[in-house]
């Protein structure tokens, strides 16, 4: 891509750094280059254009950050269910005297006699296979039991609903029905009126506990996945929903190493849009103590590119209209069912370009 044009010049097959070079070496006078923080395109521009400003693309800085903020996530799953607000109202634990409810199921009694017998094997010392045969169970059942520490982390526990297009009428439904309204299909009938789109029989489904005594199934939130905290962390507050803030304050109060990566975001979010660069040598050495594997790993990483990373915070140039004719790169793939080879893609992409430039 010119940057300067924002036209496309070549279009090529492959990722390998004898072919940058060689285009380089065949089109002298690049002066500056954007690109992303490929090892393989580091060595074929310095090789084709050694003297060429090499420009490490600010999307792609955020990018890689906001994989290491996943990473982080991902090992600190087992805080992310303290994003989740607490239930209202909050259930009553049982006295140390009184006897569990939910010991009772005979689930739970048949996963602590189980855990208790593989436990009787394997703490003398022999393997998960010998205990196995003892006890004539699958040894990936007897390596389940052994591992855990407690009986209760054996008990599958039961997933959270989903929720669905029919949640904001639950309550419209209770009321209903309470008012004497039995019908699930003049229910389905009032709530079309009101605007909802669904199914009869979601509606029939929903009310079916009501029938029972008991009361409407509402759903649970789930607990955040990583890629999701990322993302909270990664946007800027003033574009965060209140929703997304109330819960990433949560978690960032429960999980230090979660809030502490947060901060060293926040830090580099405020380089880029200062376009100050003299505060990177002390923010990477933060990455670096801060005693999180992924933090630390892109440290490095900036380090050894860290020229070309100076460059991408400091001056205007991008990669944004490389990126908008990738795009079109494949919608054209797929307006031709990916049967493009890249010949026919070179004369749909750059001269119809250049064409659409002379004869708007």
């Amino acid at each position: 891509m010119d940057a300067d044009t924002r036209l496309p010049i070549a279009l090529w097959a492959g990722r390998d750094a004898e072919q940058l070079t060689a285009w380089l070496r065949a089109h002298p006078g690049v002066e500056v280059v954007c690109r992303d923080g490929s090892l393989v395109y580091r060595q074929g521009i310095t090789d084709g254009a050694p003297d060429a400003l090499q420009v490490s693309d600010r999307f792609h800085l955020w990018q890689g950050l906001s994989k290491r903020v996943a990473e982080v996530a991902a090992a600190h799953r087992g805080c992310l269910p303290n994003a989740l607000p607490d239930p209202e109202p909050a259930p009553q634990r049982p006295s140390a005297g009184a006897p569990s409810d939910r010991a009772d199921t005979p689930t739970r009694r048949h996963a602590k006699r189980l855990f208790e017998a593989v436990h009787a094997v394997t703490d003398t010392g022999r393997s998960i296979n010998a205990a196995a045969r003892e006890l004539g169970l699958d040894w990936r059942t007897v390596r389940k039991y052994a591992q855990a520490a407690t009986w209760d982390e054996c008990v599958r526990r039961t997933r959270p609903r989903r929720p669905t297009s029919l949640d904001p009428y639950l309550e419209y439904l209770r009321l209903r029905w309470e008012e004497g309204e039995h019908s699930a299909k003049v229910l389905h009938q009032e709530l079309v009126a009101k605007g909802y789109c669904g199914h009869y029989q979601r509606v029939k489904m929903a009310v079916a506990p009501l029938r029972r005594g008991l009361p409407i199934d509402t759903p649970r939130e789930r607990p955040p996945s990583p890629r999701e905290v990322a993302r909270w962390i990664t946007t800027a507050p003033s574009r965060r929903g209140l929703h997304a803030t109330e819960r990433l304050n949560r978690l960032l109060a429960h999980c230090q190493e979660l809030d502490h990566t947060n901060d060293l975001v926040r830090q580099f979010a405020a380089m880029l849009d200062a376009r100050d660069a003299d505060v990177l040598p002390g923010w990477l050495e933060k990455l670096t103590t801060s005693r999180l594997p992924p933090l630390a790993s892109l440290a490095k990483a900036i380090r050894e590119d860290q020229a070309a990373v100076v460059q991408g915070i400091t001056t205007p140039f991008n990669s944004g209209v490389n990126e908008g004719r990738i795009t079109d790169v494949k919608l054209q793939k797929r307006l031709m069912a990916g049967r493009a080879g890249v010949p026919l893609l070179r004369h749909r992409v750059i001269l119809i370009a250049h064409l659409r430039r002379r004869h708007p």
